[in-house]
């Protein structure tokens, strides 16, 4: 049924802002979080369109003295968050907008997290050395629909030094308020909609198929795939598609929020890629998809029964869920290997090693070792969807 008002007011998983015309608010949000001086962080390519400055205006002209941070890569960097950090503190600010795609919300959540921290940024991924009172006040505003990092509880961040992606996980991250607006999205160039899309898709996808027990999430992850499904089509297709975005936009949060039970493998092999060919979080994702799900095979049967009959599929067991996913990642123009997008197998002995340590080859449906994981990415590589 096509929603006929497009604006409400969610408190679950936190305040949540959702219609078009929404971002009219976010001085306001600003100013009921006890903000003056707020520090917008974003990304170059966001930072160079009207609607960046058309915030910070807004912010102007609601009294308030915001900031500008735009030093964010597309996967962020330690060494992004320390110049984030600094340029809050030279601004003498008091708080954070995270705008943009996952990549800049993600940086934000950090420098919010650490700027009054004695404590540094790595030290933080254990949440006892990280004194909650001192957290910066933050509102979200998402301009992709994918990670759902402005729902999340988390933050990762590459750490140059390593070449890895950290996780940097604290329950007081999850912004208190964020704005869910259509209208920021209509811009994203099909591609990228397809991308961002498919990394929701993931997120559902894998935190449906988690083995732990958290009936809401495991919920919240069937409709945001439904949703996906009948969504994400739609607003590749027509990005002009309000309806279509807000979904979308729901989908991504519903993930996010789903994870909150568990990622697995298509991330753990994702982080180790991003990390070291610096490729796309949200293509990884769409591209790893279908080889980890009959990776996972064996543990995952019951549960796709569940999902192929809720998407309504004429297929209702496990191969019907495989064949929806790559006929639409077909649809999509989804690369069908890692070796499209410029990811050879000169480090697979690496990945694998590296998969096997990721935080979240822990609620993987099922425990796979450095030895699994290096031919999982090598299948992927080579385009051989095939159990592990």
């Amino acid at each position: 049924m096509e929603i006929t008002s497009y604006s409400m007011n969610w408190h679950y998983p936190t305040a949540v802002k959702v219609g078009a015309g929404r971002i009219s608010e976010l001085a306001k949000s600003c100013g009921q979080l006890g903000m003056k001086a707020p520090l917008l962080v974003t990304d170059p390519g966001l930072a160079a369109l009207p609607m960046i400055e058309q915030a910070l205006q807004q912010c102007r002209d609601h009294g308030l003295r915001p900031g500008l941070f735009t030093g964010v890569k597309g996967n962020p960097t330690g060494g992004n968050v320390a110049d984030g950090v600094a340029a809050l503190k030279e601004g003498d600010h008091d708080g954070v907008i995270a705008f943009g795609g996952g990549s800049a919300i993600d940086a934000a959540k950090a420098i919010a997290l650490i700027a009054n921290q004695s404590c540094t940024l790595w030290e933080a991924q254990n949440p006892a050395m990280v004194d909650v009172s001192k957290m910066l006040p933050l509102v979200a505003v998402p301009t992709t629909a994918g990670t759902g990092s402005e729902v999340g509880q988390a933050a990762v961040i590459s750490d140059e030094e390593s070449h890895t992606k950290r996780i940097i996980f604290n329950a007081r991250m999850m912004p208190p308020i964020v704005i869910l607006d259509p209208e920021l999205t209509v811009g994203l160039p099909p591609k990228l909609t397809a991308a961002t899309g498919m990394d929701a898709l993931a997120h559902n996808i894998e935190a449906f198929c988690a083995p732990v027990f958290h009936p809401m999430a495991e919920g919240i992850a069937l409709e945001g795939v439904r949703l996906i499904k009948e969504f994400l089509p739609r607003a590749t297709a027509d990005g002009s598609d309000i309806h279509a975005r807000l979904q979308m936009m729901v989908a991504s949060s519903m993930g996010a929020t789903a994870f909150q039970r568990g990622l697995g493998a298509i991330h753990s092999v994702s982080h180790s890629v991003g990390a070291l060919y610096d490729s796309h979080h949200g293509l990884l994702n769409a591209i790893m998809l279908p080889y980890v799900m009959e990776a996972n095979r064996p543990a995952i049967e019951e549960e796709t029964v569940r999902l192929a009959r809720y998407l309504g599929l004429e297929q209702a067991n496990f191969d019907g869920v495989m064949q929806w996913m790559l006929d639409l990642r077909k649809e999509l123009d989804i690369p069908h290997t890692l070796a499209e997008i410029g990811v050879d197998d000169s480090q697979a002995e690496l990945v694998g090693k590296m998969s096997a340590k990721d935080v979240t080859a822990r609620t993987n449906a099922r425990q796979l070792d450095a030895a699994a994981y290096q031919k999982l990415f090598l299948n992927a590589v080579n385009g051989t969807i095939q159990g592990v």
